[in-house]
């Protein structure tokens, strides 16, 4: 019997200061218009939660393990090629990903309108299911006063055989 292992991944973000010309990428789409997040790489929260849950279901380390601050390379790196890195790691450790559920709690963007096209690149980023969901927090915490996003994802994954 093969058993599947589970992952939780959460990733935070202050958006950028204001006037700050730094583009807001959630879910692995450009919102135009809005600020963005601040961040060693695009600060896609949603991106990075949900690659934060794949490392995590495979005991494989986190975000920061393989895409840390102290890689360069990575500095200002789209969070769609983070989880498209993520994935492609996951698999070479010997497992298959089931899906990849990710909930971030912010005031804005307005989700709703995009949420399938987001899932749609994510998916293909990961090569399997992703879902997004988005809440608010009744004007409570950071995400209440429009400091920034956060996000919390699953992730299901395998043993390949």
């Amino acid at each position: 019997m093969i058993l599947p292992r589970t992952g939780i991944g959460i990733d935070v973000h202050a958006f950028a200061p204001e006037g700050a010309s730094r583009p807001l990428w959630l879910g692995g789409l450009f919102w135009e218009g809005e600020r963005g997040l601040a961040g060693h790489s695009d600060g896609d929260a949603v991106a990075h939660a949900a690659a934060d849950a794949l490392f995590s279901a495979c005991g494989i380390g986190d975000l920061g393990t393989h895409f840390g601050t102290d890689r360069p390379e990575f500095a200002g790196a789209s969070g769609v090629t983070l989880l498209t890195e993520a994935a492609r790691i996951v698999r070479a450790s010997g497992f298959e990903i089931g899906n990849v559920a990710v909930q971030f709690v912010a005031n804005r963007p307005k989700f709703g309108p995009r949420r399938e096209e987001s899932q749609r690149v994510l998916t293909e980023a990961a090569g399997a299911p992703v879902s997004v969901t988005a809440t608010t927090s009744d004007s409570l915490g950071f995400t209440g006063r429009g400091e920034g996003i956060s996000a919390v994802a699953t992730a299901l994954v395998y043993p390949a055989t």
